[in-house]
């Protein structure tokens, strides 16, 4: 995916469709797989609860 499939603009604004690294901050989105979502730039991961 690239950065604009990440965005969406509703009303004017714009919204985010996925989290943000609570380690990295604004601009590096988490990657959703399908036990878990990580960052790709410093390894931070959260596991999903089944």
């Amino acid at each position: 995916m690239s950065k604009k499939d990440y965005y969406e603009v509703k009303e004017g604004k714009i919204d985010r469709k996925r989290r943000h690294c609570p380690k990295c901050g604004q601009g590096v989105f988490l990657a959703e797989h399908g036990d878990r979502i990580s960052c790709g730039r410093c390894g931070y991961t959260e596991f999903k609860k089944k």
